[in-house]
Parts: C-alpha cells; structure tokens; sequence
C-alpha cells in the first residue's frame, strides 16, 4: 500500500534475504517514482551480477497487520519469480516459526518497546 493505491502482492518468506525485494513493476502499480529512491545493488538472487533496486516506504499488510515498512523495488526481479521478504522490513516485526512437518507458519507480532 501506498497512498490510497494498494494491491494483492505474494512474496517468500527469506531469512536469508536482508531487505524486503519486489519486482519493480509494483512500485509502478503503486505510482512510486522507482528511481527517485535510495539506489543500491544486491547479488545472489541475480546469478552472480549485481543488479540495482530502489528503497521506498510502504504499508504491508500480513495477517491482518499493516507495517509502514521500507522495500527494495528491483526492476529486473524475474517476472516469473516472487518477492521476498526479509529481515529488515519483516522479520524484525514479526517471529517467525516454520513446522515443516505440519506445513505451517505462524507469525506473532514483535511487540514494540
């Protein structure tokens, strides 16, 4: 959510991604400026080239919770692939406990001090 725009976005949870990454078409989607945030470059999820994203603040909603949180827009995320989620921007609101077993996820609120 951004404004008053917002849309139904599904993303991977990754604890071994460091910020939240959606592809940059959804900033678009959600009239941000995709350049006219914090550039930086990420590698991994890019075969071993680095490529560029774009900080912005967004609201996300998980569960019922909105999040005024920062994404890294990434123009040249795979149209194929997911978002990600990660630790700053996700799990550092929420615990996040996986039971592979019983195929479940539950998140509780970190609650703020």
């Amino acid at each position: 959510m951004h404004g008053e725009k917002s849309i139904r976005y599904y993303a991977l949870i990754d604890s071994g991604a460091d910020i939240n990454i959606f592809h940059g078409e959804i900033a678009d989607l959600l009239g941000i400026n995709l350049k006219n945030g914090e550039r930086g470059e990420v590698s991994g999820i890019t075969q071993g080239e680095t490529q560029a994203y774009y900080i912005h603040s967004v609201t996300i909603s998980v569960g019922g919770w909105k999040y005024k949180t920062k994404v890294a827009f990434m123009p040249t995320l795979s149209q194929n692939g997911h978002g990600l989620l990660g630790q700053h921007g996700f799990f550092n609101l929420f615990t996040v406990k996986f039971d592979y077993s019983k195929q479940d996820i539950e998140l509780k609120e970190i609650q703020k001090r």
